[in-house]
């Protein structure tokens, strides 16, 4: 069943494109390599947020319009309120991207930098375009880390080489990137689109209470005991035990054919 939140109406900079069980969330600002505004922040943490609570979604992508990802925040865009209070706005985007249950995608196409690059670090799968380009470029612009680099950063490649990529603050493409552990798959760019196509649907067929709670434990798993994440695993057991999604596993195996999961 879907949140009680109404879906938020989609924007010349945020939109959200429904195709059954896929979500796709597209940052739109092609002029300037999908940079993201103020009001673009509010958008997409609204679209985050109506997402994480849509019941008929089982799958969220995000990606660029055109042949970007996103350039980071738009540091050409003015504001009246202290950067602090606007950081804090800003990071309502990067908790609601990680609040998502369901599993999330980042599709990326040519340049993923800054807030941008922390936005595709924020999501569980990272599939990117053989041209596609990342950098923690905020070292080259007088600024530290922001939108979550200095947790997701370090959790994804070691510490060293995050600290390598944030200090010296390169540029590296895609195969650099897919060597030491940022992306998951490079394709060339015309087959991103079938690849993302193929994992959002093996994803989308899966059972999303199970996979809730995979994707939960994981996340927690840097910032917990192993007594805990034993205890914590129990619990996903027992809830995913009391599942008709799990009787239907059980029925389809011994049935032999592909289960039909409902999501409860």
């Amino acid at each position: 069943m879907d949140s009680h939140n109404s879906r938020p109406a989609d924007t010349e900079g945020i939109r959200c494109e429904i195709d059954g069980p896929v979500a796709t969330v597209v940052i739109s600002n092609p002029e300037r390599k999908n940079a993201i505004d103020e009001a673009m922040w509010g958008e997409l943490a609204a679209q985050f947020r109506w997402l994480a609570g849509s019941g008929d979604v089982r799958v969220v992508v995000l990606t660029g319009d055109g042949s970007d990802f996103c350039s980071g925040a738009d540091l050409a865009a003015g504001g009246d309120a202290h950067w602090l209070a606007r950081m804090r706005y800003v990071n309502q985007a990067a908790l609601a991207l990680h609040d998502i249950p369901q599993p999330t995608i980042a599709r990326v196409d040519g340049v993923a930098v800054g807030a941008g690059f922390s936005l595709a670090l924020g999501c569980d799968l990272l599939l990117a375009s053989e041209r596609a380009r990342f950098s923690e470029i905020f070292a080259r612009r007088g600024l530290s880390l922001d939108l979550g680099s200095s947790w997701l950063l370090p959790r994804r490649i070691g510490l060293q080489r995050a600290k390598e990529l944030s200090l010296l603050a390169p540029i590296i493409d895609a195969e650099e990137a897919e060597r030491i552990g940022l992306v998951n798959r490079v394709v060339p760019v015309e087959e991103l689109d079938a690849l993302v196509a193929e994992w959002a649907a093996d994803l989308a067929s899966g059972p999303p209470i199970a996979l809730a709670q995979t994707k939960s434990l994981l996340d927690a798993a840097g910032t917990s005991t192993l007594a805990e994440a034993l205890e914590a695993e129990a619990a996903a057991q027992t809830i995913n035990f009391g599942s008709e999604d799990t009787v239907e596993a059980i029925t389809a195996f011994l049935e032999k054919r592909e289960p039909t999961y409902r999501g409860r």
